[in-house]
């Protein structure tokens, strides 16, 4: 199951669970998700689509009762649904902040806690928690953003630690700036990262899958800078990161 599976990393990890002979059971909450469905339907492998909501708790059950439904376990799941919002904090729509937290936060804990309780009373399965670099610093100009996926991060290694004693694996996913639609949903076109250019969503997925089939506990994902950038921060102190964040994601940030 891969949640946010229309495009983007979502996407690229679907076509890498596909071919690697799994069978898919894809969500996102757009008019794309067909046309994912139907490519992916065409590397021969059995393919379900779910279009829900998962901000809503409604879309969360909707789409766990479709996965109950089919009569077999889930061997992985990709907790990949996400969603950004760039901008000075006190300029931007709260129910825009709040829509980040639901998708982000809420739908991954309430998927999870399904995930986890079904793969735990079989003691199989693998999940994967796409997190990001942007866990690591505090997000000027994404605070709620950085914030969200600061959450994931800890969430995922939390689960890491309860789990260790079963064979149930938790991996977290933490790219870099890919490029998705991230960036122009978020409204971060005119930012220096938006502009930017930016790692390949297909080996950024190949990463992540490669990391979850090994039971990884996290993967870095994406170009040799990426890492590094992720690498250099663990020296940087948090006020500097902010800083360092403000320059690349301030809005008008693309022209300076």
């Amino acid at each position: 199951m891969i949640t946010g599976a229309s495009s983007g990393i979502g996407l690229e990890l679907a076509k890498q669970f596909a071919g690697h002979g799994f069978d898919l059971l894809l969500n996102a909450e757009d008019d794309r998700l067909d046309r994912a469905a139907a490519e992916l339907t065409a590397t021969g492998v059995g393919v379900r689509s779910v279009r829900a909501d998962l901000r809503t708790a409604e879309g969360v059950e909707r789409l766990w009762s479709a996965a109950s439904a089919i009569g077999r376990p889930l061997d992985a799941v990709a907790l990949n649904a996400g969603v950004g919002k760039g901008g000075r904090f006190v300029d931007t729509e709260l129910a825009d902040e709040l829509a980040i937290i639901d998708l982000n936060i809420t739908s991954t804990v309430r998927l999870a806690k399904h995930v986890l309780r079904d793969m735990t009373a079989r003691d199989d399965g693998r999940v994967l928690i796409t997190s990001s670099i942007a866990s690591t610093m505090p997000g000027s100009f994404q605070a709620v953003y950085n914030a969200s996926k600061s959450f994931l991060q800890s969430f995922a290694e939390a689960l890491q630690e309860e789990l260790r004693d079963s064979a149930v694996t938790v991996t977290s996913l933490m790219p870099g700036p890919t490029e998705t639609d991230f960036f122009r949903r978020a409204d971060m076109e005119d930012t220096k990262v938006g502009a930017s250019d930016k790692d390949d969503a297909a080996q950024v997925a190949q990463q992540g899958f490669e990391a979850l089939m090994k039971g990884e506990r996290r993967v870095v994902a994406g170009s040799l800078g990426t890492r590094a950038q992720e690498a250099a921060g663990k020296a940087i102190p948090d006020a500097l990161k902010a800083k360092m964040h403000r320059k690349m994601a301030e809005p008008g940030s693309a022209e300076r």
